[in-house]
């Protein structure tokens, strides 16, 4: 189940979210599904150490 939540981000960072979707358009739905990986790569490191 997906929940909508709301984030404030600055505008560097949209800009390089645009661009991850614009060189990877083929791996990335929107920029909701960058964050949802970006969140779940974080996750991972901190587990691994």
């Amino acid at each position: 189940m997906k929940h909508i939540v709301s984030v404030s981000l600055d505008e560097g960072t949209i800009v390089k979210i645009r661009e991850i979707l614009r060189n990877n358009s083929n791996s990335f739905r929107n920029k909701s599904h960058v964050v949802e990986e970006a969140v779940k790569k974080l996750h991972e490191k901190g587990e691994r150490g």
